[in-house]
């Protein structure tokens, strides 16, 4: 019994275990496999979720389709416009067409000609060919291909003009040995004298003026680039260069030694000199790291360290995101460096001279000749003809500042310098002459006075009054005389004991204070209650 509601059949129970038993002989082999529609066997091992086909396809038969991709792509192109290719060209203007050129691909306001002062419309002459347009479907790359439509024939063009630069420098290269190599001859000929001897030379000469008449292709075949091909991948790597002559050393046969300069395999790359100890002038090869000390290398490297620099100093500089602004300013700073070397050079120049300079030195200070006569004695001083020279000194001599009639330093007293003049012991002061040598000295005078009247009074006793103090266990006299802090501290004991007694005149914030004084322990004796005293009743 079979209940179908829409696309959905609702099975018995009975034709449910039926079609249970259908799939297990199924899979064992014992029934034969399921056909779909186009009459392919289907699986039975494929797991029902797979199989079944969801329901808004309303398939009516078992089939795989829908695990299929179903959707066909589209036949993308990877052609390219035909560029300048010309179609029909009329003869008179034709309704429709570009009013300035009169091709019907485009209209006036998208034509590319020069605008005419008369049209195509309306003069039927020099009418323009229609283009060809075209329309290409682009998958996502040919969108984005940036070399899509190059013609590769054009690059030959680059090609050809670097050889023929190539091949200028070598020729020049090569005029430039043999004219050098001439003119050896010419002066080896000229000397008379040793012929003989330089027979022998002039025959090298020769040869090597053959030597260098030959073809350089078959010396330079290590500057020839050559493809590789048939590798064990497959296909070709690439080009490879052949950057030494075979007759050569290898730099890593140069030094055999293990603990030697490292040589890198894959890059062909020997930083450290192989040979450290050998004779300088006998080593073709000293590494790979005397290229990076030397040439564009080093001046590449002295930019990158001005940039950091100048970048860690605040300016705004960056090598990778603005190289021609940094090399700018790499060139200003050398100049400006240049310029404040030579001020400073001229600077010192002007002031001490210049011992190198091309000038004409004196003939006195050449020779050390005058026409003056000087007569010495025995013992080499000078008699007569020389003026007596004074040491001069650095400082200005003879000059009086401030009304001074003497210099600083011509007066000594107490270990202190001074004006003679008025005596005073102070450098720039104004000079007061006799009134202030006068009153110099009946300061000191009363300055003595005073100190002397000082001494005398300190070694006189002070005599002071004796005040009669009462304290604990003495008996109270009449004329007793209490002391001010005594008095503050017994005040300030009678308080706290009547506050104690009152304990609702004791305030909400206590303020403690731990520091006692002998005043305060005084009070304490003197008011103390003792419990022992007979006549502790009368006390209050």
């Amino acid at each position: 019994m079979l209940v179908s509601v829409g696309a959905v059949t609702f099975k018995s129970r009975e034709d449910h275990r039926k079609q249970l038993e259908l799939e297990e002989a199924r899979k064992a082999g014992l029934a034969p496999a399921e056909v779909d529609e186009d009459g392919n066997e289907i699986n039975p091992h494929i797991p029902q979720y797979m199989s079944s086909a969801p329901w808004y396809l309303n398939a009516d038969k078992p089939s795989l389709k829908h695990q299929r991709k179903w959707k066909s792509e589209k036949n993308y192109t990877k052609s390219w416009y035909d560029r300048g290719v010309k179609l029909f060209q009329a003869k008179q203007y034709r309704k429709g067409a570009c009013q300035n050129c009169g091709a019907m691909t485009h209209d006036r306001k998208s034509c590319m000609e020069r605008p005419r002062v008369v049209g195509a419309k309306y003069t039927n002459v020099n009418i323009a060919p229609d283009e060809k347009i075209e329309s290409f479907d682009l998958d996502y790359d040919g969108k984005r291909d940036r070399w899509n439509g190059y013609d590769t024939s054009t690059y030959t063009r680059v090609v050809a003009d670097y050889e023929a630069r190539e091949e200028a420098r070598k020729k020049y290269l090569k005029e430039q040995q043999l004219k050098k190599l001439e003119e050896k001859d010419t002066e080896k000929d000229g000397e008379k004298d040793a012929e003989n001897a330089g027979s022998e030379d002039d025959e090298e000469d020769g040869l090597r003026i053959d030597e260098a008449k030959v073809d350089e292709s078959a010396q330079m075949d290590f500057a020839k680039v050559e493809k590789r091909v048939r590798t064990t991948g497959g296909g070709s790597t690439g080009t490879v260069r052949n950057l030494r002559i075979r007759e050569d050393t290898a730099k890593y046969l140069l030094n055999l030694d293990v603990n030697s300069a490292y040589y890198d395999p894959k890059t062909r790359s020997m930083r450290e000199d192989p040979l450290p100890d050998a004779d300088p002038n006998d080593k073709f090869y000293v590494g790979d790291n005397q290229n990076r000390l030397s040439g564009q290398a080093l001046e590449f490297k002295q930019l990158n360290v001005h940039a950091w620099e100048a970048f860690e100093k605040g300016q705004d500089i960056h090598m990778q995101a603005a190289p021609s602004q940094a090399e700018l300013l790499y060139k200003s700073f050398k100049i400006k460096k240049e310029m404040l070397k030579s001020e400073h050079k001229d600077k010192i120049m002007e002031k001490y001279g210049n011992a190198a300079s091309e000038d004409p030195i004196p003939r006195e200070l050449l020779l050390g000749q005058s026409e003056r006569e000087i007569e010495y004695d025995r013992t080499g001083r000078i008699i007569k003809g020389q003026d007596v020279s004074l040491p001069k000194s650095k400082y200005e001599e003879d000059v009086f500042i401030n009304n001074h009639t003497t210099v600083w330093g011509s007066w000594w007293k107490d270990h202190q310098w001074g004006y003679k003049c008025c005596k005073q012991t102070i450098k720039n002061s104004y000079c007061t002459g006799l009134a202030g040598i006068e009153a110099a000295e009946a300061s000191a005078d009363l300055m003595k006075a005073n100190m002397a009247r000082k001494e005398a009074a300190e070694d006189e006793p002070v005599q002071q009054e004796q005040k009669r103090l009462a304290t604990w266990g003495t008996d109270v006299p009449d004329d007793l005389v209490l002391d001010k802090k005594l008095e503050e501290s017994l005040k300030k004991e009678a308080a706290r004991k009547k506050e104690e007694r009152d304990e609702r005149k004791r305030k909400y914030n206590v303020k403690w204070n731990d520091e006692v004084t002998a005043e305060d322990m005084e009070a304490y004796r003197m008011t103390k209650i003792h419990h022992d005293d007979p006549m502790k009743e009368f006390l209050h």
